[in-house]
């Protein structure tokens, strides 16, 4: 069973919707117990990370979600993969869940409308299993004001946008994933990253 984290920060029924489209079982869940038995965790999110990070607080879920993430397949989606890093800069520093080395900061992108928000290519970096058997034109869904900055070697795939080179998934090398776009809403492409997602439980 995947355990979709219900923590209050939105987009957790299109997760749920396509999980069920690919018969993969999906529990939308605030409970820490079935966080702790779930085979694999996904993280959604939309909105603000301070927010975000304040609401996993006050749901008692920070704990949980650090402790569980580097012991099962681990999936952060848009403001959820933002949360995984160290430190986000919206609207004030606040720190993250520290799964990955990295902070959040504005895109900088001069001349280019902020929020990104449609569809771009990803430019694949290093090897990720939950980006295999994709097309070699592989196109995803954005919305976002906020990017991650990190290490190289987390890297797994990025976007261009305009001057901007702006990671789209990130990957530690074991059980934590995070994507900035929207799986859910990318068509097949995103169905086949969460069928490959799925295809890590064991």
């Amino acid at each position: 069973m995947i355990a979709i984290i219900d923590y209050g920060a939105g987009n957790i029924f299109s997760v749920k919707n396509a999980l069920d489209y690919l018969g993969l079982a999906g529990e939308l869940t605030s409970d820490p117990e079935a966080i702790r038995k779930a085979d694999a965790l996904i993280l959604p999110g939309v909105g603000a990370f301070p927010s975000a990070m304040q609401m996993l607080h006050d749901s008692g879920l920070t704990n949980i979600i650090q402790e569980e993430a580097h012991k099962k397949p681990f999936l952060g989606i848009c403001l959820g993969m933002q949360l995984i890093f160290e430190k986000g800069y919206e609207f004030e520093e606040c720190n993250g869940l520290g799964l990955i080395p990295g902070k959040v900061e504005k895109i900088v992108a001069p001349d280019m409308v902020i929020p990104h928000m449609g569809w771009n290519k990803l430019e694949m970096q290093h090897d990720c299993p939950i980006l295999q058997n994709l097309p070699e034109e592989s196109y995803v869904y954005f919305v976002h004001s906020y990017q991650a900055v990190v290490p190289d070697e987390y890297l797994a795939a990025y976007v261009e946008y305009g001057p901007a080179k702006i990671p789209a998934m990130v990957y530690d090398g074991k059980t934590v994933y995070g994507a900035q776009f929207h799986p859910e809403k990318s068509g097949e492409i995103g169905l086949q990253i969460l069928r490959n997602f799925g295809g890590l439980i064991q």
